[in-house]
């Protein structure tokens, strides 16, 4: 037995999103050929570590992330509501800059504060709820190493969350790219530290 719990925060590979929507909690949004080999990347990464639950969002694209790390173990994926994308007002509308609800001065309220934030769910909940995630998991796979795919946003405010650092940050700026492993190493229960790897280009 190990002695680090290592539990394994995966962002879900790269979307097939034509449309270039933020699709958010939205059904139906797959991983393209692209976001499939990202995953095939990470199982790959994770196959010779001692995984003994593989864990994931309940959206169709972290649950395909979650699929080939869960068969190189001979694993079945669980599902947590937890490590659920964050909620967001401008779900299914286009966001890049210069158009989409950009150009729409009723969109513009929702953007009066980027520190909760105001447009969607804020920092706080996505923290607390991933947090407790992170905590099952981690009890789950004692001594042993746990795989949680989630999504950017939840990943990252977690990450800051239980490193003490502020949640409010520069969106450019977070380290948690598509298919990206962002590993919290646990010694009993303190977190004693990060590790960092996007396996399908490292």
């Amino acid at each position: 037995m190990s002695e680090h719990t290592r539990v394994h925060l995966v962002r879900h590979g790269e979307v097939y999103n034509p449309d270039g929507i933020l699709y958010g909690r939205l059904p139906g949004f797959r991983l393209s050929d692209t976001g499939q080999a990202q995953a095939a990347a990470v199982a790959d990464a994770l196959a010779d570590r001692d995984v003994v639950a593989v864990i994931a969002s309940p959206l169709q694209r972290a649950q395909e992330t979650a699929a080939p790390i869960a068969a190189a173990h001979n694993l079945t994926i669980d599902t947590d509501d937890n490590l659920i994308e964050s909620l967001n007002v401008f779900e299914g509308k286009r966001v890049s800059p210069g158009d989409g609800v950009w150009r729409s001065p009723r969109f513009w309220w929702h953007l009066r504060n980027p520190i909760s934030p105001s447009w969607g769910e804020s920092y706080g909940q996505i923290a607390t709820r991933m947090a407790a995630a992170v905590d099952k998991a981690r009890a789950r796979g004692a001594g042993h190493e746990v795989v949680c795919v989630s999504h950017q946003l939840p990943v990252w405010t977690v990450r800051q969350f239980l490193t003490g650092k502020r949640l409010w940050h520069d969106p450019r700026k977070r380290e948690c790219e598509v298919g990206s492993v962002t590993t919290l190493v646990y010694d009993g229960d303190e977190l004693v530290d990060v590790e960092y790897l996007v396996p399908a280009r490292d």
